[in-house]
């Protein structure tokens, strides 16, 4: 399963990053015969693309590697760091194109030459964009991939931007309002910072080994508690880093078996969560049970 994970990760990068080279030259073509403040931005935020995309990519790379002597929770914080980098360089973008959309409202704003070329190309940009961002919400489904899904966040951002594009560009040359092209940057700019923001959040609760979510920790429980030998559950702390799900947690135990049985029973609990549960480490710590002791969850963990 992690194999499989992080071929998927690879994967999602690698087309990420193709699709931006792509874009990019269609992009600079486009800016080139029409002169758009929207189309540049667009530009801009591809030439980003490209940038961050090449370093999820080594993200999700170095992420994948196998825990070490100095690494012993293994390298998936690796993709939180990386999510953090993009998150910096949209907010980037985005106040460098609000910046350049209010110098041209403020100058009234000027007509889009050649229309047809800005047209074709985000729509083009449209297509190969929708069908990026669905293959990436695949993989984060599957994976849970932090960096993916602030890479995914980053291209829904792109995929609005493109249909802001076709609209500004629409209304600035048929409509005859010319203020449209740089308000339209400007809405994209607004967009691209509120897509860091969200992509930021996800990314910083994994840097700080954010509890689980509720529901996660008490399904987690309720397959332990399942034991006939648990009598209850206590001090539970988990966390998460990359595609692997950390947890560990005391359990009051019969005290009038041998360490040997205790240790067996601790196993079969492992095994039952390490199946309910894959690619998360369990650790548990087994004391003396007492007939007061009380879940985990009666107790609110």
């Amino acid at each position: 399963m992690p194999g499989t994970n992080n071929a998927l990760k690879i994967r999602a990068a690698l087309a990420s990053a193709s699709m931006a080279l792509v874009l990019l030259a269609m992009k600079t073509f486009a800016v080139y015969r029409t002169g758009s403040v929207a189309m540049l931005g667009s530009l801009a935020d591809t030439g980003l693309d490209v940038l961050t995309s090449l370093i999820t990519l080594f993200g999700v790379h170095f992420a994948a590697q196998p825990a070490d002597g100095n690494h012993r929770y293994g390298h998936g914080k690796a993709e939180a760091l990386v999510a953090l980098f993009q998150v910096i360089v949209i907010v980037g973008s985005g106040i460098s194109i609000g910046w350049m959309a209010i110098l041209h409202l403020l100058e009234g704003g000027a007509q889009t030459a050649n229309p047809e070329y800005g047209i074709g190309v985000s729509a083009v940009a449209i297509v190969m964009t929708l069908a990026l961002v669905l293959y990436q919400r695949s993989v984060v489904r599957r994976t849970g991939s932090v960096a993916i899904h602030a890479d995914n966040v980053h291209y829904q951002a792109d995929l609005m931007i493109n249909i802001a594009v076709v609209i500004a560009i629409i209304i600035d040359q048929y409509l005859g309002w010319h203020r449209a092209d740089p308000l339209f940057g400007l809405l994209i700019a607004v967009w691209l910072i509120y897509g860091a923001a969200t992509a930021s959040l996800r990314a910083f609760h994994e840097l700080m080994d954010h509890e689980w979510p509720e529901a996660d920790r008490e399904a987690f429980i309720r397959v332990a508690e399942q034991h006939a030998e648990i009598q209850g559950i206590h001090d539970v702390r988990t966390r998460t880093s990359g595609a692997t799900r950390f947890i560990q947690f005391n359990v009051w135990a019969d005290p009038d078996k041998t360490l040997r049985e205790v240790h067996d029973v601790m196993d079969e609990v492992e095994s039952r969560l390490m199946r309910a549960f894959p690619d998360t480490e369990v650790m548990i710590h087994p004391e003396p049970g007492y007939a007061h002791a009380h879940s985990a969850i009666q107790q609110g963990h």
